[in-house]
């Protein structure tokens, strides 16, 4: 019965509103991460290319081992190393700027609901507090029961 247990747990855990909006997050970042890397292979590669002398950054490698034959060569490619890390910099870029702006959206949002409250508050508060109308009534007995 612990499988009954599993499943009923992995159902609710799929049918959170998180899960399809983290599947809306994995397909977004898929089609950023191709234009990312279209931007560094055929836009800034080719300009860090041009101020190094026509050097381009997958081109650039150790070779340890020449190849011979049917064998290709070993080598140690760390141009596409350095692809990669501008790649990943990139990215790290526009998600701090995208999270960043969020952040300052609902701190702004935040703010101006506090506002609207303490503005509300105070309007509240220099409004006359008017007395119910059977203590009305009372204070008027007594002040006749008083005369």
């Amino acid at each position: 019965m612990k499988s009954n247990g599993f499943f009923a747990e992995f159902k609710k855990f799929i049918s959170r509103g998180n899960v399809l909006d983290m599947a809306v997050g994995v397909v977004i970042g898929g089609a950023f991460t191709a234009i990312v890397n279209t931007l560094v292979k055929d836009i800034i590669n080719p300009i860090i290319g041009l101020i190094t002398g026509g050097t381009d950054f997958a081109d650039l490698k150790i070779i340890l081992k020449p190849a011979v034959g049917e064998t290709p060569e070993l080598a140690i490619r760390y141009g596409l190393f350095i692809n990669a890390v501008i790649n990943f910099l990139l990215v790290a870029l526009v998600l701090f700027i995208i999270i960043r702006n969020f952040n300052k959206m609902k701190e702004l949002a935040q703010a101006k609901k506090k506002a609207e409250e303490d503005a509300e508050k105070a309007q509240q508060a220099a409004k006359p507090v008017e007395k119910p109308a059977d203590i009305v009534l009372l204070e008027e007995i007594r002040d006749l029961l008083k005369k």
